[in-house]
């Protein structure tokens, strides 16, 4: 396993201004500002050599995490096998490193390659690649089906699909959340905003953003991981031509 990086770039910009209010009992090392945030903001990073060959080659995703007013709290690396990423593109095993803006690891998730990438005849199958852990440890992502570390059902997220899903689409493409023991609807979403023409028809760098009003700060680190998996999974295959979910 490479090593976590330690200098981020954009370093200049503003960090996350301490509150000076004390984190909330049994809050991970860390992840005292992330218990701060009602909204997530995943800001992906435009690299240029993507840019320039059109997306032959393939670079690890860089994040961005941000609160509403674009400050960064946190920085997110992928950690993938080169040949990984080429040959499997958004189906491809990954490691996400999230780390502090002074470069200390404080949540990793791990997405490992499986041959089947997830479809809906195997969404409960062992073999489906809709899998994601959660390190602290905090829990599991399975097919969209969030769970505690006790493997305790928390909640579902689900997306209407869209066929013609394009670069014309300027809505927010949204994911929306359940109570997984109620089934009744959340105010908290997942939704990917759309960033204007210029960076929709360039790159392949994404805006996502995570709802999460009243949620602890183990729940909020789920959500966040399941929107860099959202990312590689459903709107790099977009960025490639494929299908997708909409609102």
């Amino acid at each position: 396993m490479s090593e976590v990086i330690l200098n981020q770039p954009g370093q200049a910009k503003k960090g996350f201004p301490d509150s000076g209010v004390a984190p909330p009992p049994g809050c991970p090392p860390g992840l005292e500002y992330l218990a701060q945030m009602e909204e997530i903001y995943v800001n992906q990073k435009v690299d240029l050599l993507e840019m320039i060959t059109d997306s032959a080659i393939e670079i690890p995703n860089r994040y961005s995490i941000e609160n509403s007013s674009g400050q960064r709290a946190y920085f997110a690396q992928e950690e993938s096998e080169c040949c990984n990423r080429m040959c499997c593109g958004p189906d491809r095993g990954f490691i996400m490193h999230i780390t502090t803006n002074d470069g200390r690891e404080v949540i990793r998730c791990e997405r490992k390659f499986k041959w089947c990438a997830g479809c809906c005849w195997c969404a409960d199958s062992e073999t489906c690649g809709w899998e994601m852990t959660v390190e602290a440890p905090i829990g599991t992502v399975t097919h969209l089906t969030l769970y505690d570390a006790n493997r305790q059902k928390l909640y579902d997220i689900w997306s209407k699909c869209c066929p013609i899903f394009c670069v014309c689409c300027i809505e927010d493409i949204n994911f929306h959340v359940f109570d997984a023991r109620s089934q009744n609807k959340l105010e908290s979403r997942i939704y990917k905003k759309w960033s204007g023409w210029a960076r929709e028809c360039c790159t392949r760098a994404d805006l996502l953003v995570c709802e999460v009003p009243g949620m602890d700060v183990k729940e909020k680190a789920l959500f966040l991981c399941t929107t860099f998996m959202l990312d590689v999974m459903v709107f790099e295959t977009m960025d490639s031509g494929g299908a997708g979910a909409g609102s």
